[in-house]
């Protein structure tokens, strides 16, 4: 029955959605991401876009959801302040406005916090030697994850505070 027959267009989009899908079974990946991977599979664009169009309706595909899974993750798990996040989700192909929304989640209290937990484990770690290496080092980890020079010597005070003598 040649009606039932797939034309060249309806299979070029199966195959787009399957590369799509068998990546989204491996872990949840932006829109961006997907785009670029349908590119290096040499995927016709307008098909690319038609098929991330279709998964994006579907919800299979949602940029705010994994901007805020990541910024939670990342947060949590890292201790990554804001602004590494943000430039992570930026390099990840996300838009200001996902990304905004996933850092709302993480208030500056937060982060201060996060920084004087990095503060004292860092200082703890490196208790044997002198006080200016433990400085150097304590504040170029926390600038490593984002932090502000400020926040990192805020933190760093913080902690130094509280440490024996």
């Amino acid at each position: 029955m040649p009606w039932i027959t797939p034309d060249a267009h309806a299979q070029a989009v199966e195959a787009a959605r399957e590369i799509v899908l068998r990546r989204l079974d491996r872990s949840a990946a932006p829109r961006a991401a997907l785009a670029d991977l349908l590119g290096r599979k040499e995927v016709d664009p307008r098909v690319a876009a038609e098929v991330l169009d279709r998964l994006e309706a579907a919800g299979v595909i949602d940029d705010a959801a994994y901007a805020a899974r990541l910024a939670r993750t990342r947060f949590a798990e890292k201790g990554a302040a804001r602004r590494a996040i943000a430039e992570e989700l930026r390099r990840k192909g996300l838009g200001d406005r996902d990304i905004a929304a996933a850092l709302d989640q993480i208030d500056s209290n937060d982060e201060d916090t996060a920084a004087l937990a990095l503060a004292r484990k860092k200082l703890s770690a490196t208790r044997h030697l002198p006080w200016e290496v433990r400085r150097r080092r304590t504040a170029a980890m926390l600038g490593r994850k984002g932090y502000s020079r400020e926040a990192a010597l805020r933190a760093l005070e913080a902690a130094f505070a509280e440490e024996p003598d």
